[in-house]
C-alpha cells in the first residue's frame, strides 16, 4: 500500500481521478471536519473520531462513512463493500465527476456529522469466547510446561492456535498441526508472529 503524507500528495498520485477527488475534498472542507491522512488516504475527523474518508480505486472514487450504517440513505447510494466483515462502514461509489452532486453529498456528510455529535455509533462485536479443541486441551493437560506457556499468550493468540487445530477436518491433520504448534508455544512464538514482523 502506498503511503502519503498529505492529501495533496494523495490526489497528485491519482491522475485518473483528480477532478473527482478535488471536488469531494472541497465539499468536505466546507464542513467542520478536520482533514488528515490515515492509512495513506484522506480522512475527515471530529474530536479524533473518523467520520468520512475518500479514496480512489481502479474503477471508481469512493466516499467512506465510518458509521454509514446509521445513515438514513434515502437515495439508496450506500453499499457495504465488505459484506459480512464490516458492520458500520458504508461506501458511496462515483464513476465520473458528474455523478457527484454537491447538495446530495453535503446532506449525507451533514447527517454523519450530526450522528457523531450525538455519539451514535455501532461498536465492533467482541470476538467469540475461546474454545480449545480436545486435541489441544489433552496436550495442555498432559504437559504442565506447555500449559504454562499457552496461558501466557493473549486470548487472541490462544484463539489462533485453537482455531488452527479446530479447522482441520481430518484427525491426522489435527494431530500434525498439534505437533507443529507445540514447539512454537514452548518458544513463546504465536502462530502468526512471523507474518506480523
Amino acid at each position: 500500500m502506498e503511503k502519503n503524507n498529505s492529501v495533496d500528495g494523495y490526489i497528485l498520485k491519482k491522475d485518473k481521478w483528480q477532478n473527482e477527488l478535488k471536488l469531494l475534498r472541497r465539499l468536505l472542507n466546507t464542513t467542520e471536519l478536520e482533514e488528515t491522512v490515515k492509512w495513506g488516504s484522506p480522512c475527515y475527523t471530529m474530536n479524533g473520531k473518523n467520520v468520512v474518508s475518500i479514496g480512489a480505486f481502479k474503477e471508481f472514487v469512493a466516499l467512506w462513512f465510518f458509521q454509514g450504517a446509521l445513515l438514513k440513505d434515502k437515495d439508496k447510494v450506500l453499499i457495504n463493500a465488505q459484506e459480512g466483515t464490516t458492520k458500520a462502514l458504508r461506501q458511496w461509489r462515483f464513476f465520473a465527476v458528474d455523478e457527484i452532486h454537491p447538495q446530495q453529498v453535503q446532506k449525507y456528510v451533514k447527517e454523519a456529522i450530526e450522528n457523531q455529535k450525538l455519539g451514535r455509533e455501532i461498536l465492533p462485536q467482541r470476538k467469540k469466547s475461546l474454545v480449545v479443541p480436545s486435541h489441544l486441551s489433552e496436550a495442555l493437560r498432559g504437559n504442565s510446561k506447555l500449559k504454562t506457556c499457552f496461558d501466557q499468550f493473549t486470548i487472541g493468540k490462544q484463539r489462533e492456535f485453537a482455531d488452527y487445530i479446530a479447522s482441520a477436518k481430518r484427525i491426522e491433520t489435527r494431530e500434525n498441526r498439534l505437533q507443529k504448534i507445540i514447539p512454537m508455544i514452548l518458544r513463546n512464538e504465536g502462530l502468526n508472529d512471523r507474518y506480523k514482523k
